[in-house]
């Protein structure tokens, strides 16, 4: 089992910048087969939606094209943690952000909900205009 808390999350204005963590935990990437990691996000009334993947390895990374250029994602094996930095934050990103985990190494990073086993809570990003 992998278990995954997000954190870093928080009430900003437009064109603020936020960086997430999501720490792993348990049967950890550094024991598993190389896997992928991802970000999703849900805003209110709306469907969750895929925000960027990362392959583990430090490999091929994957974004939504409403945050290409925007928005960063990375690893750091060593900490068992991933991060997305966020920039140029507007109210449209305003959404609970998700970590998701998968044991499978998949290339490209997968966009689908459905290929990642492992969620974490979410964090709350709210971006006032």
């Amino acid at each position: 089992q992998v278990q995954l808390v997000e954190s870093g999350g928080g009430l900003v204005q437009a064109g603020d910048s936020l960086r997430l963590s999501c720490a792993a935990s348990g049967q950890t990437f550094s024991t598993l087969t190389m896997g992928t990691m991802g970000w999703f996000r849900q805003a209110p009334g709306k469907e969750r939606e895929f925000v960027a993947a990362i392959s583990w390895s430090g490999g091929p990374t994957s974004y939504a094209d409403s945050v290409k250029g925007r928005f960063t994602i990375s690893g750091d094996n060593a900490k068992n943690t991933l991060y997305l930095q966020t920039t140029e934050l507007n109210s449209e990103d305003t959404a609970i952000y998700y970590c998701a985990a998968s044991s499978n190494m998949i290339i490209p990073p997968p966009r689908g909900g459905s290929e990642y086993d492992y969620w974490g809570q979410g964090t709350q990003v709210t971006v006032s205009s």
